[in-house]
């Protein structure tokens, strides 16, 4: 039965949007014609209300489209002051339409596309089936199941998008048989995917931050920096003793206590994403999972090199760190796509027309996380155009010498904060790499801990954020509800944050790795124990 509140959710969305234009039609009207953006709201923190509100909309409606898009329409009125025509031109041509195309952007929605396919063609030729009767053989407890899909996501380091979707599709079958709810997988995906990345040299996000840093030292910083990286390494830590323990709490709780006793890993609702369940091709191996994805990993890691300048003389490392990830997900994917037709074929587990017939199959599955993306790309080009970086930056230049020796802790707590607001891990880099290097030459121990301070807040907020696309690839490789993704995983990435955070006010002190990494093990782990001794030992406690 709907109570009053439900009743009144729709109505104050539909409240919302008819404000939102209204006002530039009163602007519009008084003004008597378009008008300039004023950007009053430039560098205030105003320019952080457009995010502010479409997390808040998403978290209290649990309708991601609707809480994106108005978060969005905020900000091309806050940007045009109220113009009417100034706001649709924001919104719809320096938004959407400059979001879907920019060539990385489309290179990312032509690799989940592939990719999508990819899935499809596997699943009817018979792969999943296959792996999932192989793992049934091998894996015989939900803690295995669970600690199969973090070796996964483990070897899986080279891009978190890539992770994401990879990992979800091969554990997936694996995790339904073992009673693993959805937004269980999604959260050992979610955590497997950016985490790892960044505590990984040989990967996407080590580029990135490289490609912040001067004088060709970027490598080198992002090395240095990986054991005061406290919320990934935590974040493994926190898994494994979750999978081992049984140990679940919060919204979580609910989710795996209905996948357990009535194997329901839906909780009731089904992803629109979820593709039917067609008749698997009785004839299909393992082989034909397990030789797509070696020839998909192969194929991007050259795609990268490729991409960085590998071929035209360039070192290894040197074109790992150049490298463009979009392009070289997008050249690798298709490369595997073209190797996976051909190998099926052969095989004769599907035929052309069976083939053919994944790719519009393949598209139609990456819709609702391509339509997110669209819209979190367009939000965060909405706070740009309101200088919500150039804010940040203010803020953080104008405190900075005050704390020196809080300020690992304080950085942490800002980029977890910029991250969660706009959706991005790596603009957030961009943001206070710069600024934590002008502060520390690279040679001050303090200040790689501040580096690796902002490395992990971005993860955390990346983590945390519902708009962030490494949660929307998540919540797509599981196959899960996004909001129930974002909302079961929240408490998990909040005690590790509370946690890193404990951790980097004692490196500010300590900037020694053999000395502060040990005891922010040591507090993670005493953390947990603690919450296993309250919550019940080996049970899952349900949300009140």
């Amino acid at each position: 039965m709907r109570t009053a509140k439900h009743r009144r959710i729709p109505i104050f969305l539909l409240s919302l949007v008819l404000m939102t234009f209204l006002l530039p039609l009163t602007a519009l009207a008084s003004e008597g014609g378009a008008a300039e953006p004023t950007s009053y709201f430039y560098m205030t923190f105003w320019s952080l209300l457009p995010p502010i509100i479409a997390i808040a909309l998403a978290l209290i409606t649990k309708e991601v489209y609707t809480s994106l898009f108005v978060g969005i329409l905020v900000g091309g009125l806050l940007y045009s002051g109220f113009n009417f025509e100034g706001t649709l031109v924001h919104v719809f041509n320096d938004g959407i339409v400059a979001s879907v195309a920019s060539p990385s952007n489309v290179g990312i929605l032509v690799f989940l596309v592939i990719l999508g396919t990819m899935v499809v063609m596997m699943n009817k030729a018979g792969g999943s089936a296959a792996f999932g009767r192989w793992a049934s053989a091998h894996i015989k407890t939900r803690a295995g199941a669970q600690l199969a899909t973090i070796a996964l996501g483990v070897l899986i380091f080279i891009d978190d998008y890539f992770n994401c979707l990879t990992v979800g599709s091969v554990m997936r079958p694996v995790s339904d048989k073992s009673k693993i709810s959805r937004a269980k997988l999604a959260y050992l995906i979610d955590a497997t995917a950016a985490p790892i990345c960044i505590i990984a040299p040989v990967s996407s996000w080590a580029a990135a931050v490289s490609s912040y840093v001067e004088d060709g030292n970027g490598l080198y910083l992002f090395i240095k920096a990986i054991p005061f990286n406290f919320y990934a390494l935590l974040t493994l830590i926190m898994m494994v003793f979750l999978a081992l323990t049984n140990l679940d709490f919060g919204p979580m709780a609910k989710h795996e206590k209905n996948a357990r006793e009535n194997g329901d890993v839906f909780s009731g609702m089904k992803n629109a994403a979820e593709t039917a369940n067609e008749a698997a091709n009785p004839n299909g191996k393992v082989l034909d999972l397990v030789l797509p994805i070696v020839v998909l990993i192969v194929s991007c890691v050259i795609g990268m090199i490729y991409s960085g300048g590998f071929f035209a003389g360039e070192g290894f490392i040197d074109a790992f760190s150049n490298a463009d990830a979009s392009v070289g997900l997008m050249l690798g994917s298709a490369v595997t796509l073209v190797v996976t037709f051909a190998y099926y074929l052969i095989r004769r587990v599907l035929t052309f027309k069976q083939i053919t017939a994944c790719l519009p199959e393949g598209f139609k599955s990456m819709v609702p996380a391509i339509l997110i993306l669209t819209f979190a790309w367009t939000l965060k080009a909405m706070t740009d155009s309101l200088g919500a970086k150039e804010y940040v930056e203010m803020v953080v230049e104008g405190s900075a010498g005050s704390f020196k020796l809080f300020l690992p802790a304080i950085v942490f707590l800002i980029a977890c904060g910029l991250s969660f607001s706009t959706g991005t891990s790596w603009g957030t880099f961009g943001i206070l790499i710069p600024i934590t290097l002008g502060v520390f030459p690279l040679t001050d121990p303090l200040g790689v801990v501040c580096v690796s301070a902002c490395m992990a807040g971005a993860v955390c907020g990346d983590h945390c954020s519902p708009i962030s696309d490494t949660t929307i690839m998540a919540s797509a490789g599981a196959q899960c509800d996004h909001v129930t993704h974002v909302a079961t995983q929240l408490p998990y990435s909040l005690t590790v944050a509370a946690v890193s955070f404990v951790a980097y006010i004692i490196a500010g002190f300590i900037p020694n790795a053999f000395i502060a990494l040990p005891i922010a093990i040591a507090l993670m782990i005493a953390a947990l124990f603690v919450m296993r001794h309250f919550l019940g030992s080996g049970k899952a406690v349900e949300e009140a």
